[in-house]
């Protein structure tokens, strides 16, 4: 797996959790229309937008991008 697919995690994850983006977002004090362009792969993502996505799901940057890294699409 890539980095590049690092949005499509993240809405995997988002979606898992059942909140809609508008509430991650805000929840996340991400802006909403960044993160749907991240979650698109229209966007790269910054390392403080990725920062505050982590811990908006219970984890350092670090045990985010480890997660990411030994998850596979089923």
């Amino acid at each position: 797996m890539q980095y590049k697919d690092l949005g499509r995690y993240i809405k995997l994850k988002r979606e898992a959790s059942g909140v809609s983006l508008n509430k991650f977002a805000q929840e996340a004090d991400v802006d909403c229309a960044i993160l749907c362009r991240i979650e698109n792969l229209k966007q790269g993502i910054k390392m403080n937008i990725l920062e505050k996505i982590a811990i908006n799901f219970g984890k350092t940057p670090a045990e985010f991008l480890n997660e990411f890294e030994h998850f596979e699409e089923k």
